[in-house]
C-alpha cells in the first residue's frame, strides 16, 4: 500500500476522533481532530494500519491534556485531572453514577461503550497492559453498578476551568 492509501484508512476515523474530543469537553473538537490527523500523517509508519483508532484516541487524549493545561494554566495535568466528559442526554441517574466514578474508571467504561473499542484496543489507547485494562474495566463496571444501586461513593469533584 502507498502512504496515501494508508492515510485514507486513518483519515476515515476523523469523525470518531472529533466525537471523542467533543464528548470529553474539548474547546474545539474539530480542530483537535484535525491536529490528530496531522500528527498521524507525520507519524504514519507508527500508526497501526489494521486498528488505527486506539492510536488516534491516545494522540487525542494527549492533546486534550495539553488543551486543559493551557485553559487551566496548570503546568502539569494528569489524565485523572481532566474535566468530566459531556454526557449529553443521558439519564440523570446514569449521569450521577458516571460522575461518581474516578476519571480513570470513567474513561475505561467510555472507551468501550462510547468509542466501541475492544478491551485490548482500549488498553492500547491508554498505553497500558490489556490484563490491567480488563481489571480496571471490571472494577469500573462494579463501581458503576454500585452507584446505580445507590451504594456508590459521592461524586468526584471536577476541577473548575477558567474561561469556560
Amino acid at each position: 500500500m502507498t502512504a496515501e492509501t494508508d492515510f485514507r484508512v486513518v483519515f476515515s476515523h476523523l469523525g470518531a476522533v472529533a466525537n471523542y474530543a467533543r464528548r470529553r469537553g474539548s474547546a474545539d473538537a474539530d480542530a483537535l481532530a484535525a491536529e490528530v490527523m496531522t500528527i498521524a500523517w507525520r507519524r504514519l509508519p507508527d500508526v497501526p494500519k489494521s486498528e488505527p483508532r486506539p492510536w488516534l484516541f491516545a494522540a487525542a487524549r494527549n492533546l486534550l491534556l495539553a488543551e486543559f493545561r493551557t485553559r487551566a494554566r496548570i503546568p502539569h495535568v494528569a489524565e485523572r485531572d481532566l474535566p468530566a466528559p459531556e454526557f449529553g442526554e443521558l439519564d440523570s441517574e446514569l449521569r450521577r453514577a458516571l460522575l461518581a466514578l474516578s476519571p480513570l474508571d470513567r474513561e475505561a467504561l467510555l472507551l468501550v461503550a462510547w468509542e466501541d473499542l475492544t478491551p485490548s484496543q482500549a488498553a492500547r489507547a491508554l498505553g497500558i497492559n490489556p490484563a490491567a485494562f480488563r481489571v480496571r474495566l471490571l472494577r469500573a463496571r462494579r463501581r458503576l453498578r454500585a452507584g446505580l444501586d445507590g451504594d456508590g461513593p459521592a461524586p468526584v469533584p471536577v476541577p473548575e476551568v477558567e474561561g469556560s
